[in-house]
Parts: structure tokens; sequence; C-alpha cells
């Protein structure tokens, strides 16, 4: 049962920012649509929870435009629905999906929730003009309009829910694409979520790094002491007293001008450069150890100073703003703040309080335990069955008399198939490689070649690769010259090299979902001691997820942590013989946990 939440007719349009003063509730079976009640905006959760306690024994589905509308409302009445159809996202996999003829999937939208609005709902509104307050200018028209916006209603939701799951049903995979669809979903409850709980973040440690390594805090527009210092002795090093070190351009032009043979910045080419002469390689490496720790600075003051700290960290939590599906692949993006990135530096400010641990897993290998489930390859399955599917493989080349007997030169080539790498020590191994696992290579390769045909690839659950844009096809068709034919290879075979890896990166942030929606499926309805668990999810990159709750949960959250890292596979592969093993460890702070 559906249940769709949208905005009432008659409060539909509304200042932009704020949110409709009522809301409508329309019920969709399978019989078609149920009854339509109308709720006040401040009796949403209690709303929803009511329906849910009365329903207790039936799947409710929650069907509306958004989630990051009313995430935020409904957790600040301290309300999550358990389920949910997130209509804007699963309207985007819709629509991509309908562009592949192969995918017979016919879905027209009937209305657009994809076009982003200027302001998202939960900002503050304009400030409104007291009265009589306009009697003050000669002419009133003078006076601003306040932007509107207008939420969609019930009804059209309705509509559009009808029209989406018509479109699923009658897709050549219709189990497949339902639980992408609710997995997508409850993805964007759970980065309501993290966003709402945030992450522990303790404000003095960070504080505290800050100063150690950058000095007290500058002014406004100014450097910090430690970074001024390095600069003046940059400048010294290369007798440049007045280069610019924060250009690129400038820093190389003087770098280049003091006898360094470099052509950019970056640091392997600076140390190769230091390396490459053992007799000046002490007196190199000063130079370049000034330049490489200035540019460490900068990273932290720009990134992660004293202004990211004033608008990120609030009470001692850091709150992520994530964009599910943010990526083609599915893979999650963000909105500002370095939530995709904790960077090594200010991991330690990652604190828990008194009484309360963080819980955090790694899982190990996703992407060729992913590779090794969707191309059903029985021996690169055996290699996954233990913690180290690499390891596996050199084990398994040993026993088999394949030149691929090491762990580092296993990995080398068997990311080199994923990502397409063909070239050097890649190249060299990847035939050893495709005798030992011919279906799971063969399965790379031939999504390579749909993509330098210019065609699209999808992942295991449905997700639709993009097609490449009008200008790659013109290109492919203008190969009048030896330069033209020559851009067209390097067109295809990159455009190959991308849909090789987005039906693997694509699954793996399938069975990514999967796992934390399994999680917390279990963190909400597991008791201890007579009570719910207070744990909760806070943090999400790729692999490596975060729980944070009381200390007296942390073995309860490790084994359901592990239990769902395989259980999510085979919800979407069904019984498999590959394991999906998971580094857990519970800890205080986060830098203990890397």
């Amino acid at each position: 049962m559906y249940i769709v939440l949208g905005a009432a007719e008659d409060s539909a349009q509304v200042a932009t920012g704020a949110l409709p003063a009522a809301w409508e509730a329309v019920t969709f079976t399978d019989s078609g649509f149920g009854t339509h009640r109308r709720i006040p905006t401040e009796r949403l959760g209690a709303f929803i929870t009511e329906v849910e306690a009365r329903n207790h024994s039936k799947t409710i589905r929650w069907a509306w435009a958004d989630a990051r509308v009313l995430m935020p409302l409904l957790l600040d009445q301290g309300v999550s629905p358990f389920r949910a159809h997130d209509l804007r996202l699963v309207q985007r996999i819709l629509v991509t999906a309908e562009t592949r003829a192969q995918n017979n999937l016919s879905f027209t939208p009937t209305i657009d929730l994809l076009t982003e609005d200027d302001a998202p709902a939960g900002t503050l509104p304009p400030a409104q003009v007291a009265a009589g307050q306009d009697s003050l200018f000669e002419d009133s028209l003078f006076q601003p309009a306040r932007p509107q916006r207008t939420f969609p209603t019930a009804v059209q939701l309705t509509e559009e829910l009808k029209t989406q799951l018509a479109a699923i049903e009658a897709s050549p995979q219709p189990k497949r694409l339902r639980l992408l669809a609710a997995a997508e979903s409850t993805g964007g409850l759970i980065a309501g979520e993290m966003k709402f709980y945030g992450i522990p973040w303790n404000r003095a440690i960070h504080e505290r790094i800050l100063t150690e390594a950058l000095g007290p805090r500058p002014g406004l527009y100014e450097k910090p002491y430690e970074m001024v210092k390095l600069a003046g002795e940059i400048r010294q090093a290369l007798g440049s007293p007045k280069v610019n070190v924060d250009s690129p351009a400038d820093l190389l032009k003087a770098m280049q001008s003091a006898g360094m043979r470099v052509e950019s910045t970056r640091k392997w080419e600076l140390v190769s450069w230091a390396d490459e002469n053992p007799r000046l390689k002490s007196q190199r490496h000063a130079v370049v150890d000034l330049i490489l720790r200035y540019k460490k600075l900068s990273r932290l003051f720009s990134a992660n100073g004293w202004n990211w700290l004033d608008e990120w960290v609030k009470d001692n939590r850091f709150y992520p703003a994530y964009e599910v599906g943010g990526v083609v692949t599915g893979r999650w993006g963000a909105h500002g703040g370095g939530a995709m990135q904790i960077p090594k530096d200010v991991r330690s400010a990652v604190q828990a309080e008194e009484g309360m641990i963080l819980t955090v897993a790694d899982a190990s290998q996703v992407e060729p335990r992913i590779l090794a489930a969707m191309s059903a390859d029985p021996k690169l399955a055996i290699a996954g069955r233990d913690r180290d599917l690499y390891l596996g493989i050199a084990e398994l080349g040993e026993r088999t008399g394949s030149a691929l007997t090491e762990r580092a030169h296993a990995k080398i080539a068997l990311l080199g198939a994923m990502y397409g790498a063909t070239t050097g020590e890649s190249g060299r191994l990847m035939p050893h490689l495709k005798k030992m696992f011919p279906q799971a290579i063969g399965f790379t390769e031939q999504a390579a070649r749909i993509g330098e045909r210019g065609g699209q690839v999808t992942t295991y659950l449905g997700r639709t690769s993009p097609a490449p844009s009008a200008d790659w096809f013109e290109r492919q068709r203008n190969r009048s010259t030896a330069e033209a034919e020559r851009a067209a290879v390097s067109a295809s075979r990159a455009w190959g090299r991308f849909t090789r890896n987005f039906v693997v990166q694509g699954t793996a942030a399938e069975w990514a979902l999967c796992w934390m929606s399994l999680i917390r499926q279990k963190l909400r309805t597991t008791v201890m001691f007579g009570k719910p668990m207070r744990s909760h999810l806070v943090y999400f990159l790729h692999d490596e997820i975060m729980i944070y709750g009381p200390e007296r949960e942390a073995q309860t959250c490790t084994k359901i942590v592990r239990e769902s890292a395989q259980q999510a596979a085979e919800l979407i592969f069904g019984p498999v013989p590959v394991q999906f093993p998971v580094t857990v460890v519970s800890t205080d702070n986060y830098a203990k946990a890397k």
C-alpha cells in the first residue's frame, strides 16, 4: 500500500523556502485510489506515526516528491517513516532508462520533479514587510514581490506514482527495478537522517589541530602565520621574492627559473625530480618539502579551516548534506562541506561523547566481488571466498601455473580489467587474468564494446548509463583525416572505459544502498534490554559507513553490519558463493579506526 503525501490544493503555492500549511494524503493500492485526508503541517509526523501504528502488519510506502523537502520537517517532529517511494529519485532512474531501446521501457513523467528550485525547502523565506511600512515610500510598486514556489499536490503525485509503477512492472526485469526504486528511496531517508543526527565533531579538538598546524586563527582575508612563514622560505629558496605561491602558474614559473625541470606542481613530479639526482637529492628535497608542506597547510586551511568549522559544525556536530545518486553510476554526492571525504588531518576531531561509541565499517574489495557475482565466474567467486580477494587470485594462480602469483600483480590486473587500463603492467598481465577468469573479463569487455559503439549499459538492478553526447556521435562520423580518425578512436575507447566501469561501480553502489537499508532496518527493529536501539547511521562513503550510539550497543551494531553485508548481496543476486567481508572497528575516535 502506498500513501502519497503532497501539498493540499489550497496550500500548494508558498513563498520560496517555505512549506505548505497543509498536506493531503492519498491512499493508493492495487485496486486504485482510496481515502483523501488533509493534515496540517504541524501534525504530519503524528499522522504518519498513527497510520504506521494502526497498520503494523501491512507494508506501507510513503510516496512523496522529494525526501529533501519532507525529511527535515518529519525528523524535527520526531518521525522517520519506515519505507518510502521517492518520486524524484525514481523518476531520474526511469527517465534515463527510457532512453535505452533495449530496456523496452516506456515512461513519460506526468510532472517534472527533476528541475531544481533556486532555494531548497527549509530555508528561511524573504523577510516580510511590517504592516504600514510601505507608506514610508512614495510608490508601493517599488516593493519587490516575494518569490513564489508551487508544490506538487497529492493528486498530481499520485498520477506520477501510478505512471512510475506501471513503467516498472512493464520492464523486462520488474523485480530488480522494484528493488532499485526501493533502495534508492530508502537512501533518501538515510541521507535525511544522517544530516539530522550529524557526525560527532569535537570543535575544541579541531581548533587544536588547526592551531598546532597553522598557528593562531588569522584575521579576515589574512593567512595563518605558518603559511606566511613557509611562503617566505619558498620565495627565498627559489630566489623569487615576489612569487605568488598560491598560484600554480606563478609557482611553476618560479621553480623553472630556479632550475627545477618540472612541468607541474604535482607532488609525484616534484618528488621524482628531487630523487633523480642522488648527489643533489638532499638539497632538492629541502626545496620540494617546503612546497609540499605549504600545499598541505593550504588544503587544511581552505578545506577544513576555521571558516569551514564555523559554517558546518554546530553544537559539536558536523551535518553533511548528501545527494543520493548524485553521480550517474548511483554513487552519492554531497552539497558542500566535504561530506564525501574526511581528511586524515582532521579525523581525530570525530570524537564520541562520554558513554557513546563509533562503529566504523569498511567493506573489503567490493567492486571485484560485485564483478564475480555479476559475471557468475566460478573461479573468481572461489578467489573471493576469503577476506583478501587479490591474495585469493594469487594463490589460485600458483595452483594453476599462472603468471599471476603475486598479490600486487593480481590487484593491478583486476583493477585494470574493471577500469580499462590496457597498457603498462596491467596490459601485460591481462592475458593471464583473462585465461584464469574468462567469464569475468568477458563481461567487462562486452560492456566496453557496447560503449565504444555508443551504446548504453545497465547495472544489475537496472540503472542505465547515459548516452554519449551529440558531439561524440559527430566525432565518430567525422573521420575524414588522420587526426579526426585518432580523435574518434580515442573518444570511442574513453566511452568504452566508462561503460566498462559503469556496470560494476553502479552495481556496487546498489549493494551499498541495500547494505545500508538492511542496517537501518535492523537498528530500528532490534530491541535491547526491552528498549529500541538508539544507534544511528551517521556517515557513508562508497563502501564505508559509520554508526553512532551508546557503548552498550556496539557489539550488536557490529553483528548487524556484518550480517547485512552478505544479506545485501543475496538480496540483489540471490544465493551467491562470493563472500562480502567487512572490517568493523568500535572506537571512541575516528582516527583510531583508519
